[in-house]
């Protein structure tokens, strides 16, 4: 049986396991499987990379955020039907496996606008990948994160070890992937797994407030920016200079609002911004 979708009047499609409302700007995918956690069903797969290749080309999607129903943000893999449910199956179970790889990490973390994971509760194993694959991420005090496949007797699914090391560090990745020992949202930002946390009465406002702060930034500066610090992580010296002098090259020729030029006049000739101090006043290209 079929979930109920709530319906927008912005949202082209509706889908079985994702809720997707748009508000100015801002779009927000909520997997919407409370009743069991959110946990990540080969459904829901299918339902996010539809949904993130559809957004990633939305002109009212600015900036993306993505939560859970209820008192979850994702529990992680769905175990009944992500695995029982595929193993007699080899041509279901590769088609959820590349799919779940896919959105998660392929086209998330490459998505063209800013992405924040707002954690809004529980969040378990394979939903760490996600988390890492956003932009940003906040949490609510309250959320309880954990790694905890040690316990039952198998590795991090999926790319989550590494995703771990990549965002905790190796000390943290370490200790939290071998004891299984879940943390807490407050936890969560001293080891880097998210950007800020908040109370979880104030955890939407506040998500919502920093996304609208990102909806005053040039698009295509945001862009550049984020898929340069992603990229020159795995960079010697030299080959991270020659990266990025291209890159800053190539934003000259993307950049249909000429957001150099704008924060340049603004600064030094109607000395209105001062650099440092905010952004400067940005006038979208028509």
């Amino acid at each position: 049986m079929a979930t109920k979708i709530k319906a927008t009047k912005a949202t082209a499609k509706q889908y079985e396991t994702i809720l997707i409302d748009k508000d100015k700007g801002i779009t927000t995918i909520t997997f919407n499987r409370p009743d069991q956690r959110n946990a990540m069903s080969p459904q829901l797969h299918m339902d996010m990379a539809d949904a993130l290749d559809d957004l990633a080309v939305d002109p009212q999607t600015e900036v993306l955020i993505i939560t859970g129903s209820g008192k979850a943000f994702s529990a992680g893999q769905d175990i009944k039907l992500y695995f029982r449910g595929t193993q007699d199956d080899p041509a279901a179970r590769h088609k959820a496996r590349n799919a779940s790889n896919e959105w998660r990490w392929q086209k998330l973390s490459r998505f063209p606008k800013p992405t924040i994971a707002m954690v809004n509760g529980f969040c378990f194993g394979g939903a760490f990948t996600q988390v890492c694959a956003c932009d940003f991420a906040f949490a609510a005090n309250e959320a309880t994160f954990g790694l905890s496949e040690v316990n039952w007797g198998i590795l991090p699914g999926g790319i989550v070890a590494w995703n771990v090391v990549q965002v905790m560090g190796y000390r943290n990745a370490m200790y939290y992937s071998v004891t299984g020992e879940p943390f807490d949202g407050k936890r969560a930002v001293e080891i880097g797994m998210v950007n800020k946390s908040f109370p979880k009465a104030k955890l939407r406002t506040e998500t919502v407030k920093f996304a609208r702060m990102l909806q005053e930034k040039s698009p295509a500066a945001m862009r550049y920016t984020k898929e340069a610090v992603r990229a020159v992580r795995f960079m010697n010296e030299p080959q991270a200079a020659d990266y990025l002098n291209a890159k800053s090259d190539a934003l000259k020729y993307v950049d249909k609002e000429k957001s150099r030029e704008q924060g340049m006049k603004q600064f030094l000739d109607d000395k209105t911004y001062r650099p440092g101090l905010g952004h400067f006043k940005r006038q979208k290209a028509k």
